[in-house]
C-alpha cells in the first residue's frame, strides 16, 4: 500500500445503510477511503486484488471490501471513469 492516491475518487456518495452501519461502529467514510484510494482493497482474495491493481491503469472498476469495527461489511467501488466513488452495504449493490 503506498501513501499516496492512486487515482481519484470523483463525487463520493454512500447508501443511508453504509452510514448507519459507519456511525453504529464511531467510524467515518474518510477512515475506509483512505484505505481504498491507497490501494488497501481489504478482504479480497488475491485474484481481486490483482484485477485492482490492473483496474488502476487500465480504467476500469476498482472494489474494495471492509469490517467495520462492530464487523459489519462495507463496500467501496469507483467507476471506472472516475466520476463517483460509492460507499454502500453488500445488500445495497
Amino acid at each position: 500500500m503506498t501513501k499516496t492516491p492512486l487515482f481519484p475518487l470523483g463525487k463520493l456518495v454512500a447508501t443511508p445503510g453504509a452510514l448507519e452501519v459507519l456511525a453504529a461502529s464511531n467510524q467515518t467514510p474518510t477512515d475506509f477511503l483512505g484505505r481504498h484510494v491507497r490501494g488497501d482493497w481489504g478482504d479480497l482474495s488475491a485474484g481481486d486484488r490483482q484485477i485492482n491493481d490492473e483496474a488502476i491503469t487500465e480504467g476500469s472498476r476498482i472494489f474494495s471490501a471492509y469490517r467495520t469495527a462492530t464487523g459489519a461489511k462495507i463496500w467501496i467501488i469507483t467507476e471506472a471513469d472516475r466520476s463517483v466513488t460509492t460507499i454502500l452495504l453488500p445488500g445495497d449493490y
